[in-house]
């Protein structure tokens, strides 16, 4: 297929609606499997709603493409390194030292200050180390990776001229 005939703005959309359905999904699944968010997957949460925010503004003003796709993979970066961690903090729960067993990091207390404004979408009850929900062996932590990493990708392709048209 060539990319070249698929405007950016066609990118950008789609990367918003992606992402709000990533976080739609994500609020069912908790809401119907009775599911305890941790901060981390709040934080996760709050960045793809960032990065659905900066796709929409893509989408609006394409003229800016190389700062909305930018904006996008640091966010991305952010939300690969968060998940990552937490990835990990899964696989080795016993050496886990954050998120609920410790003092509270930086990303805790912002959330904590998110859940106490609007706690149906940002309120943290779980443990990072905690695998609550599993598909196809991977938690969500696991497949956060895999979306971030997908994200940062796409942002990083919408940079390179020649990939979209106008």
């Amino acid at each position: 297929m060539n990319w070249k005939h698929i405007p950016a703005r066609a990118w950008f959309a789609a990367l918003s609606l992606a992402c709000l359905g990533v976080t739609a999904f994500g609020i069912s699944l908790q809401h119907l499997l009775h599911l305890s968010p941790c901060p981390y997957c709040i934080f996760q949460r709050l960045l793809y709603l960032v990065i659905a925010g900066l796709a929409f503004l893509g989408f609006l003003l394409p003229a800016g493409r190389l700062l909305w796709s930018g904006l996008i993979a640091l966010a991305a970066l952010g939300g690969l390194g968060v998940a990552t961690y937490q990835s990990w903090m899964q696989a080795y729960p016993e050496l886990a030292p954050a998120c609920g067993f410790s003092n509270p990091d930086v990303i805790e207390r912002f959330v904590d200050v998110l859940g106490m404004q609007w706690p149906s979408l940002f309120l943290a009850t779980g443990f990072c180390s905690s695998k609550e929900w599993v598909f196809l062996d991977l938690s969500i932590a696991n497949w956060s990776v895999l979306l971030f990493a997908g994200i940062l990708g796409l942002a990083v392709l919408l940079m390179r001229k020649g990939f979209c048209g106008r």
